[in-house]
């Protein structure tokens, strides 16, 4: 992630970075609440998907709360969801195919993550109550940038 430019104590630029997957083209925007805010318990990533990809190929849980977002692509018409994506949670595998906010709270199994079609690009927001993102390895199959 490029370093963001801090204007002050309470406001800064956000910057691009680049992506862990392949598959994830367009530059992604993080803040990091350990790097950015001071140490706040609040880290955020934001991608454009436009191409179906095994996201998170295990399941895994976290010492913190989390939720994650699938939004349409324009932002005029988010609720247009062009996509299915299937996420486990908690011992149930959900079909996401409509505008959604998954809460996982913290100690909750979770996983995979499988963008599974993309008719229309869709916008993935990452959310954790944590300091640091939730960035699990990259799975089998998928290269780096």
């Amino acid at each position: 992630m490029a370093e963001n430019v801090k204007h002050g104590q309470y406001v800064m630029q956000l910057g691009t970075g680049y992506s862990i997957f392949k598959e994830v083209t367009a530059p992604q925007i993080g803040v990091n609440g350990a790097n950015d805010l001071g140490n706040a318990n609040f880290s955020i990533g934001y991608s454009l998907l436009t191409q179906p990809f095994l996201m998170v190929g295990d399941t895994h849980n976290h010492d913190f709360d989390q939720l994650v977002f699938f939004l349409g692509g324009d932002p005029a018409n988010v609720a247009d969801f062009g996509a299915e994506v299937e996420m486990g949670v908690d011992n149930q595998t959900y079909l996401i195919n409509y505008a959604a906010c998954v809460w996982i709270p913290k100690g909750v199994m979770h996983g995979p993550l499988n963008v599974k079609k993309v008719n229309k690009p869709i916008m993935f927001i990452d959310i954790t109550l944590s300091p640091q993102y939730s960035t699990r390895p990259v799975p089998p199959g998928s290269q780096r940038r």
